[in-house]
């Protein structure tokens, strides 16, 4: 579910088509088993987007929600409100005081790979995930472990590095996104999206994602 790209997503050819996705291990298979959950799902995040040509990261708060089927929402609170919601192969944008904004998620295959490998993981869907992406698993699923996720489509590649998923046992909560351009955008989620750090660095929230225990 990026929230990552929602805010900036452009238009685009639709993606190409992708080898035969190799096998996920039967551990990254099984962990992504346990993080199913019954729709509708809701969490918290805070989001910190650190890009080239800032000084400082901008930083969002909110709530991200898998609304059942192919059905996803992001809300931001702060530091202004804003929705983004993808449902029925429609994105829809919508800021306070604003018309909406509409367009085809055919028309952003960056959304459509993200929205697969989402539904994916909130759902426990290991065999869509990796259709999307290729999937490599570090750390111990009974504790603390990563999900590292590598899009397949060379076009999405172009946009979006990698996606690195943090969690404890059957819980994810964090989120790192490196795109291709050096830009990096992390995710606080649920319990951890309130220790958002007042002036967040990579490094800090970096350890943060990976030392949660």
């Amino acid at each position: 579910m990026s929230p990552l790209l929602w805010g900036n997503a452009s238009a685009s050819e639709a993606p190409s088509a992708t080898s035969t996705p190799a096998t996920t291990s039967s551990s990254a298979q099984a962990l992504i088993a346990t993080l199913g959950q019954p729709a509708p799902a809701r969490t918290a995040f805070a989001e910190a987007r650190f890009m080239r040509v800032l000084e400082r990261p901008l930083v969002v708060s909110g709530e991200l929600a898998w609304l059942g089927g192919d059905r996803l929402q992001r809300r931001v609170d702060h530091p202004q409100q804003e929705t983004a919601t993808i449902a029925d192969g429609e994105v829809t944008q919508q800021r306070t005081g604003k018309s909406p904004r509409h367009f085809s998620l055919s028309r952003a295959p960056q959304l459509q790979v993200l929205l697969d490998s989402f539904v994916a993981l909130l759902s426990g869907d290991a065999g869509r995930l990796q259709q999307a992406f290729e999937v490599r698993l570090s750390g111990d699923p009974a504790s603390t472990w990563t999900l590292t996720l590598l899009p397949r489509d060379a076009k999405v590649a172009k946009t979006v590095a990698s996606i690195a998923i943090d969690g404890v046992g059957k819980q994810s909560l964090c989120m790192r996104m490196q795109e291709a351009d050096g830009d990096l955008a992390i995710d606080l989620l649920g319990t951890l999206a309130a220790k958002m750090p007042v002036q967040p660095t990579r490094e800090a929230l970096q350890a943060l994602c990976q030392g949660m225990h």
